[in-house]
């Protein structure tokens, strides 16, 4: 994959990795954002619908390997599982579907994102570098959420820690374009239900848990047997806004059953693995395209600078 050739997106990318690490600090050879994680094996197995929704491969396959990630917020390597601060949790899962040749979905466990643009994005993370708990009222970060009503609605969203990664509801951020071999072309994101249910913590019990309790706890899980989510995409409306990750559509829309993913083992190498692998926003596929939410190209670029930044440390 690679660079756009836009100079001021990258340079957008670029300051944005740069106040993770200054809220974070600097921690080579991992994630500037999400950097605690784990990697498991499974396959990928479609629905019906699914083919009749779109052209991709991985939706006519008979089933399509996968690796998947889930990991905690923020770019703390060893954040513990039950700090406040590791949620909204991640999952990415990529598709394989050849040699070198593969797609990805991402999400995390809150729906939507703070900000519409990357620009404003980057205000927002200022506004965490400058606040501080003696800061006083208003703070920089009060500020910011007081001018942006989405990113107040975002971080006043309840984001209650799962008792396990496989109990959680994950969200695609940004829609996509799914195009099926008529051409006909519908809009959607992407949400993974776990098969298993949700199931959060209140505040006390979350504070008893180990530090690591949750990859504690999805080591035993997938050893004992397979973990699965159903993968589906909440269908726009004719007149839903496709561009903007901070609007919700509403939850009449049509949620469209793509196909059942089944997690059955850790990756071996985890640590090398989660060094070298570089996820994707965009595609990439036959019969997927990106909306024109200006977050997809600049998290893209993200992702691969801080991914080479990664596999050079």
């Amino acid at each position: 994959m690679p660079l756009p050739s836009d100079e001021k997106l990258l340079a957008l990318a670029n300051d944005l990795i740069e106040q993770f690490d200054q809220i974070f600090g600097l921690n080579p050879g991992m994630r500037p954002a999400h950097a605690k994680g784990a990697l498991l094996t499974g396959t990928f197995t479609p629905t019906d619908s699914a083919s009749a929704l779109c052209t991709a491969p991985h939706f006519r396959r008979a089933s399509t390997p996968v690796t998947a990630r889930f990991s905690n917020s923020t770019g703390i390597p060893m954040i513990p599982d039950n700090d406040p601060k590791a949620d909204p949790r991640g999952f990415a899962i990529r598709f394989h579907l050849g040699e070198r040749v593969h797609t990805d979905i991402i999400s995390h466990s809150t729906d939507g994102f703070p900000t519409h643009t990357g620009a404003e994005f980057l205000d927002f993370l200022r506004a965490v570098a400058a606040t501080s708990p003696d800061s006083i009222s208003p703070t920089p970060m009060e500020v910011f959420l007081g001018s942006y009503p989405a990113a107040q609605a975002f971080v006043q969203t309840p984001k209650p820690a799962p008792s396990s990664f496989a109990r959680e509801t994950y969200y695609g951020v940004t829609a996509m374009k799914f195009i099926n071999a008529s051409g006909e072309s519908r809009f959607g994101r992407y949400r993974i239900l776990p098969v298993a249910g949700n199931d959060f913590l209140d505040a006390v019990t979350l504070a008893a848990k180990e530090p690591n309790f949750l990859f504690d706890e999805l080591a035993s899980r997938v050893a004992a047997g397979p973990i699965q989510f159903k993968i589906a995409v909440q269908l726009a409306g004719p007149d839903d806004e496709v561009n903007d990750a901070t609007v919700h559509w509403p939850e009449d829309r049509t949620l469209l059953e793509l196909g059942t993913l089944e997690l059955t083992a850790p990756v071996p190498d985890d640590h090398a693995q989660q060094k070298h692998l570089i996820f994707d926003p965009i595609a990439r596929v036959e019969g997927i395209e990106p909306s024109d939410d200006p977050l997809l190209e600049l998290r893209a670029a993200i992702y691969l600078l801080s991914g080479r930044r990664r596999r050079n440390a």
